[in-house]
């Protein structure tokens, strides 16, 4: 005969074993929640487009093409006017303009809603981007026909389409003009 006194022990055995299974399955748990980590306390922003090595620093979200011909293409196929950009990487003037272009946010809204973009560190065989000359830093618009707007231009007599920091308004206001431009003439 099995003495009850010992059946209750292992009973109480058995249920300190369960107990000390489920403390383990709660403890380990428990120190896989707290590895989670902490909720971000910062409110959810716009998701930033993963930065290009087209833009070279021009701006990094925006979208920019690679080849001329490229810009040519997508300013036909979305008929928008295209903005190419020539300058160098250690021109100082350069590197000035694409500092105040970059950190303009008038402009970099307007250039990645309205814009194709290209920006060349050479020369193009296309004697049209040059017609004042080879000259670096200079901007000029062409649009979705494939005509450079010669008539868009900066405040310089003798460098038609060079700006400088300081002119990012008058680079603002042409855009504009580029863009409208294109609705009234096209």
């Amino acid at each position: 005969m099995v003495n009850v006194s010992c059946l209750r022990l292992a009973g109480k055995q058995k249920a300190a074993m369960m107990m000390k299974g489920l403390m383990s399955v709660l403890l380990v748990l428990v120190a896989v929640s707290s590895s989670w980590g902490k909720p971000d306390k910062q409110p959810i922003k716009k998701e930033k487009r993963v930065p290009q090595t087209l833009s070279r620093g021009w701006g990094d979200e925006l979208i920019w093409t690679q080849t001329y011909e490229e810009a040519l293409f997508r300013a036909q196929t979305n008929n928008k006017p295209l903005m190419v950009i020539f300058h160098l990487e250690e021109c100082p003037h350069s590197l000035a303009l694409k500092k105040a272009f970059a950190n303009h946010k008038e402009i970099q809204k307007l250039a990645d809603e309205d814009f194709i973009l290209l920006n060349l560190v050479f020369e193009t065989t296309d004697k049209h981007l040059y017609p004042d000359g080879q000259y670096v830093p200079r901007i000029l618009f062409v649009d979705p026909s494939l005509t450079v707007r010669a008539d868009i231009t900066g405040r310089y007599a003798n460098r038609l389409y060079a700006y400088e920091p300081t002119d990012m308004n008058l680079l603002l206001t042409n855009m504009q003009k580029a863009k409208k431009l294109l609705k009234t003439e096209l």
